[in-house]
């Protein structure tokens, strides 16, 4: 897990080859950390991203010291869908920190949806999740590396799973919304570690696809 790293003025950065594959507003996320991260207190709220990588969070607020945080699926384990008899569903799990990626040590994360889909979602995240680890089989998470090109607007989106499919259904019915025009931003550079469909591969420049 990488901390204030995928954000730029309110939206979300990916990589060249990175898709999202769902899209939920209106979240709110608690962590702890083995070690004082300031960035962590309190509750954050903001927006979730599933992508075909990786696991991203960015807050609503620019005053929160937390802008955002961005997990591959190869940080995280002993994710679970809880269902308290009173209160809202909620998604927790581990993750742990990427070398360079501005803290270090392990963290224990909540998640809320404030209007619902926190079962749809945990299920899509633990099927996208089984399928990048098949891929990366043995592999370290890579320590986070500044990309070194820059990044610019991606075009209009194409927020469709592409003609193969992903292997397992997506709940667009629960997360309908793609991500506000103009709020997703992508590098030249793609994925450093592999995500569901195998080793990183770029889109043609222009393509403007995640």
């Amino acid at each position: 897990m990488a901390l204030n790293t995928a954000h730029n003025r309110g939206g979300v950065i990916i990589y060249n080859g990175e898709r999202i594959l769902l899209y939920c507003d209106a979240v709110e996320m608690k962590i702890e950390s083995d070690t004082s991260v300031d960035h962590f207190k309190g509750s954050h709220k903001g927006r979730l991203y599933l992508t075909s990588h990786r696991m991203i969070f960015t807050s609503a607020s620019d005053k929160d010291m937390l802008q955002s945080f961005s997990t591959p699926f190869m940080c995280m384990k002993e994710v679970e869908l809880e269902q308290p008899v009173f209160g809202a569903n909620f998604m927790k799990g581990k993750v742990l920190a990427q070398p360079g990626g501005n803290w270090s040590g392990h963290g224990k994360f909540k998640l809320y949806f404030m209007h619902g889909g926190a079962i749809e979602y945990g299920q899509a995240l633990l099927a996208a999740g089984r399928m990048a680890c098949r891929q990366g089989m043995g592999q370290q998470p890579p320590p986070y590396v500044q990309p070194p090109s820059s990044f610019q607007p991606a075009a209009p989106p194409m927020y469709a799973p592409p003609p193969q499919g992903y292997g397992f259904t997506l709940p667009t019915q629960t997360f309908p919304q793609a991500p506000p025009a103009g709020y997703v931003y992508m590098y030249d550079t793609p994925p450093p570690y592999p995500g569901i469909d195998g080793p990183a591969q770029s889109f043609p420049p222009g393509s403007g696809k995640y």
